[in-house]
């Protein structure tokens, strides 16, 4: 049985750089495990009758796969919070592609039982997910 290194949490220290595709079908499926089935998440006319510039993606889906860049790293069992704003939508085109979102961020802060880790997720040039902390057990 192989041993799991723990990632040293040290002001500064960069959470490795995670990207990630959310495509409509990924939509269609986090709709059915969520019962969330918003019209702005699946027709780009109900999205655009409320003045988005089309079909969007669910904050939560953005959330918890933004979310990986950390877990992947440190794992779940870490996490102690989380904070964040929805700062702009996630606009998934039908275009087969879908869209693209990079998660970076580095340790700020670190104390005797818990860090805190800094994120940022980025569709494109748009910040979508910003002021973004995750407190992680150390």
């Amino acid at each position: 049985m192989s041993e799991q290194i723990t990632p040293t949490l040290e002001v500064g220290t960069e959470v490795p750089l995670l990207e990630f595709t959310l495509t409509r079908t990924d939509l269609v499926r986090y709709a059915a495990a969520s019962g969330d089935f918003n019209a702005i998440h699946h027709s780009d006319h109900a999205a655009r009758q409320v003045e988005l510039p089309g079909v969007v993606a669910h904050g939560m889906l953005t959330l918890g796969s933004s979310l990986r860049a950390v877990t992947d790293w440190l794992g779940v069992d870490r996490i102690a919070s989380i904070g964040v704003r929805f700062s702009k939508p996630v606009v998934v085109p039908d275009d087969g592609v879908g869209a693209h979102l990079t998660v970076a961020g580095s340790v700020t802060e670190v104390a005797d039982d818990q860090a805190t880790i800094a994120l940022e997720t980025r569709c494109g040039d748009e910040k979508v997910l910003t002021a973004f902390t995750v407190g992680v057990r150390r």
